[in-house]
């Protein structure tokens, strides 16, 4: 079956071998060097979602930064490279604009687990033309945590709180959806080094802890139609254009990106 349509019915599409292994010795190079400076630095770099019931065991942590691109170069041409972005372009279409990027590293043993969840709610779109592109420079097994997805979910839409704020600041919400769409139902995405899941903003997901000995190493990339216009949202906006056009940029939205 075509990616477009592997998509369009199931929300989530697992592209295999994107990236051969010495482009993802490179960029695994790379991203060692970032979590080191990062940990040098002493800023706060644990990603672990903070409401205390969702994550109960609080020695969990995963090292995590914002836009690995304005570190590396080396980042920078993976997210232009052609076997990447044609993937993208099956599934968004020739315009794709970079929104941001995110590192994610789960320490052996006790890398901290995502709940579910679906991404709109921090970025949202018109269309809901955004997707997620998680790149794998480490295995990714049940084990090491994952992601599980509910394929199809991206049909439901919007799921909103009724306090029109994202569920991590709503916990009586979060574990009505978490009790909806539990974790332990979901379908696990295990992936090689090289591997590409790509997922809607839309799609349900969350990922489990880190249990196994090795790290888990993953650079997700949030992508967003040409065509698309960005809703009102505090996350802070790239506006990188990988291939084809931004076709809603602004003299004032290209001087915030």
């Amino acid at each position: 079956m075509e990616i477009a349509e592997t998509f369009e019915r199931d929300g989530i599409y697992l592209a295999r071998a994107v990236f051969d292994a010495a482009t993802i010795a490179r960029l695994e190079a790379d991203f060692d060097r970032v979590v080191d400076q990062l940990v040098e630095s002493g800023e706060p770099i644990d990603a672990t979602w903070s409401t205390a019931d969702r994550i109960p065991d609080r020695s969990q942590a995963v090292f995590h930064t914002h836009n690995v691109q304005n570190y590396s170069p080396s980042w920078l041409h993976a997210f232009g490279d052609p076997r990447f972005l044609d993937v993208a372009e099956a599934i968004l279409g020739r315009d794709i604009v970079l929104h941001h990027s995110k590192l994610f590293q789960k320490p052996p043993g006790h890398g901290s687990p995502f709940p579910m969840h679906q991404d709109w709610r921090y970025f949202p779109t018109t269309d809901d033309r955004m997707i997620a592109a998680i790149i794998h420079l480490s295995p990714a097994t049940v084990e090491m945590g994952c992601i599980a997805a509910f394929p199809g979910s991206h049909r439901l839409g919007r799921l909103a709180s009724s306090s029109g704020r994202p569920d991590q600041d709503d916990p009586d919400e979060y574990r009505t959806f978490a009790e909806r769409f539990p974790i332990s139902e979901a379908t696990t995405y295990e992936a090689a080094p090289g591997d590409v899941l790509f997922f809607s903003c839309l799609t349900i997901h969350g990922s489990g802890p880190n249990l196994s000995s090795q790290v888990r190493k993953t650079v997700l990339v949030q992508m967003y139609a040409g065509s698309a216009e960005l809703e009102e949202s505090e996350h802070p906006v790239a506006g990188l254009v990988l291939r084809g056009w931004n076709h809603h940029a602004t003299r004032a939205s290209a001087g915030r990106a």
